[in-house]
């Protein structure tokens, strides 16, 4: 076999490797987030469906897949449609230039566990991830709802927002690094606990991860459908399988978000003492996903005008004043 043919058939697997297992640790993240909640606020959460609830997750697909799928008479009907999918596949695609785990050996070849090694994969998640605001911002323009208007008011609202902040706190540590590539990013960490990047960008670390909580659409900053409110903002008018595809994209998200922050700040997949550099990043991304959980359950959400004041006021400065100070450092 060829170099070019195992190329193609070895990066054909891997897309297809990332939709199916993100797409079903999706499913059960939702299991573990009921749980996470209940058990947060004293009560049991899913309890009826299979032992402790398992079949939860069976039950809520099979729900999914079987409702029926409502497109209302006066929406854009081809932009209601597709707006679902923007959603999905761009928080998919973003995955592309992400390195899951460290290289290994398979049949003689090193397997790289990144779709697409390109040497600027920092800026290519980003990027795409912000193409994903189109997602709700047409749901809710083509819904024909004014709730559904609303959500995609919050959605331009908060998106902006956040994409600044984030886009400004991860400058420091790419001057630092001097690569927008995440695999350099993982190896300037390989000298053990010390060279991690929080240590020595801390101020960026929280910035990021407080952007990577709107990117996500989490609590406190749930601004898109609010779901403390009796209607789901720019999903009032969806059922069926293309509601589910926005909290799909909603949850390869997240672990989008955390692969980035465990690759950036907390080292990567380089081996942590005695544990494997495979089983080190596993447990970074599960910890930063119980982070999610964690905030949902303990913090109340917030009004659009306290989030754009946070972030243009508060974030945008510090984030700002960290590469000034971080850029003489440097020299």
């Amino acid at each position: 076999m060829s170099d070019v043919t195992f190329y193609i058939i070895e990066t054909i697997i891997k897309a297809s490797l990332v939709v199916l297992i993100l797409s079903a640790i999706a499913g059960f993240t939702t299991y573990f987030e009921r749980k996470v909640l209940a058990f947060m606020q004293r009560r049991k959460g899913p309890m009826h469906v299979g032992p402790h609830g398992l079949l939860q997750i069976a039950a809520d697909g099979i729900k999914l897949f079987t409702k029926e799928d409502i497109v209302p008479a006066q929406s854009i009907k081809p932009i209601f449609k597709i707006a679902p999918i923007i959603t999905a596949a761009t928080a998919f695609i973003a995955m592309a230039a992400v390195p899951f785990f460290p290289p290994f050996e398979l049949f003689g070849r090193t397997i790289h566990p990144i779709v697409a090694d390109v040497n600027v994969g920092i800026l290519f998640v980003l990027g795409v991830g912000a193409v994903g605001l189109y997602g709700p911002l047409l749901a809710g323009m083509a819904s024909n709802n004014k709730w559904g208007m609303l959500g995609a008011a919050r959605t331009t609202v908060q998106f902006v927002s956040y994409e600044v902040v984030s886009g400004l706190s991860i400058l420091a540590p790419i001057m630092i690094v001097g690569s927008l590539s995440l695999v350099e990013m993982n190896n300037y960490q390989s000298g053990g606990l010390l060279s991690w990047l929080i240590f020595k960008q801390p101020i960026a670390f929280l910035l990021f991860l407080i952007a990577g909580y709107a990117e996500t659409n989490r609590t406190p900053f749930d601004l898109l459908e609010h779901e403390a409110e009796i209607i789901n903002g720019y999903g009032t008018e969806y059922s069926g399988m293309r509601w589910g595809m926005f909290f799909i994209g909603e949850y390869a998200n997240m672990f989008t978000v955390a692969f980035l922050v465990s690759l950036v700040f907390l080292g990567g997949w380089n081996d942590f003492y005695f544990i494997p550099g495979a089983i080190a990043i596993i447990l970074k991304v599960l910890f930063l996903m119980f982070l999610f959980l964690w905030t949902r359950a303990a913090w109340p959400h917030i009004r659009p005008d306290q989030i754009m004041w946070m972030m243009w006021k508060v974030l945008m400065p510090l984030a700002i004043v960290n590469i000034f100070i971080t850029g003489l450092v440097i020299l």
